[in-house]
């Protein structure tokens, strides 16, 4: 049995569209500039995780879950930043790309509302790291692809984690917001964007300034 076969397909059934080949040829040649942002979208996972574990303290379940995430996101930032030290790659200022705060302009106002959307965008977020890393590693040298594969299963996990709790913290079902968020991220994913970043769409060749 193939276990990032098995991994990717509850992941591959939630997203709406795979990765666009457009975005892994670019992506392939912009490495140092992928391993950056990467870096960047693992501590802003932990801090995303950590700030909802202090707003919503009231949460056990939502503590437990989050607790481990943070951990795990911190873990994955580190093994990034070694993999640059060891490429003698300089830590360099990169702008955010469009993709998270395309979705988060769709989150509602009022509770329980707000916190049931920001999980399911966590876990859109989540579902296309993990699909991407998956998409890449046939792109990419033997040592990210090597790492890319180990960190399917982590990611993976954590989308169907946040669907549990946007589940468990909602008062009525949530498959219309998931529906919503689907469509919002398929297309951020397929249009075209101004720079690339690791969640952002394929770049035109006259707006591909870093």
């Amino acid at each position: 049995m193939n276990t990032a076969v098995d991994l990717l397909r509850p992941v591959r059934e939630f997203l709406a569209c795979p990765t666009p080949h457009a975005w892994l040829e670019q992506a392939s040649q912009q490495i140092p500039i992928l391993l950056q942002d990467h870096a960047n979208c693992e501590k802003k996972a932990a801090g995303t995780a950590m700030n909802l574990m202090y707003r919503y303290g009231y949460f056990t379940e939502l503590q437990m879950k989050l607790a481990q995430l943070v951990r795990e996101e911190m873990l994955h930032y580190e093994q990034v930043m070694q993999i640059m030290q060891q490429r003698n790659q300089a830590w360099v200022a990169v702008s955010a790309s469009r993709y998270a705060a395309g979705l988060r302009k769709h989150v509602r106002t009022y509770e329980p509302a707000a916190l049931v959307d920001v999980l399911i965008v966590g876990a859109f977020v989540e579902a296309r790291s993990c699909e991407r890393f998956a998409a890449l590693a046939p792109y990419v040298d033997d040592e990210l692809a090597k790492f890319y594969r180990y960190l399917l299963k982590s990611e993976s996990r954590h989308f169907e984690d946040y669907l549990v709790l946007a589940r468990m913290v909602s008062d009525q079902p949530i498959e219309d917001r998931i529906a919503l968020f689907r469509e919002v991220e398929r297309e951020l994913i397929e249009t075209p964007d101004t720079q690339l970043r690791f969640h952002s769409g394929a770049v035109l060749p006259e707006k591909g300034a870093i």
